[in-house]
């Protein structure tokens, strides 16, 4: 019985072609670029994706920025009745 084109036991002449290609290029794209060009690609791939980043409105902005300043003083003010707590526990325990 013959296996059908494809599949696993019997690779197409294709497939045969690219992993040659794959294993006769030893340094890859990075080796052929200097330092500046790899610099400059990287910069390149971060405005990209700073480019797909969706941005808040100002309203929602505004909002977001509303509740962390208001969680922010809420752990602030429960942090000093903590410490301040401590402090005189430690003045009554030790002092």
């Amino acid at each position: 019985m013959t296996d059908a084109v494809g599949s696993i036991d019997t690779p197409d002449a294709q497939d045969e072609a690219l992993e040659s290609k794959k294993k006769a290029r030893k340094g890859g794209k990075r080796a052929k670029k200097g330092p500046l060009k790899r610099l400059a690609t990287f910069y390149r791939q971060v405005i990209a994706e700073l480019r797909k980043v969706v941005w808040p409105t100002r309203n929602q902005l505004t909002s977001y920025t509303t509740v962390v300043i208001f969680f922010v003083a809420i752990m602030i003010a429960l942090v000093t009745v903590i410490d301040y707590g401590l402090n005189h526990a430690a003045k009554y325990v030790f002092g």
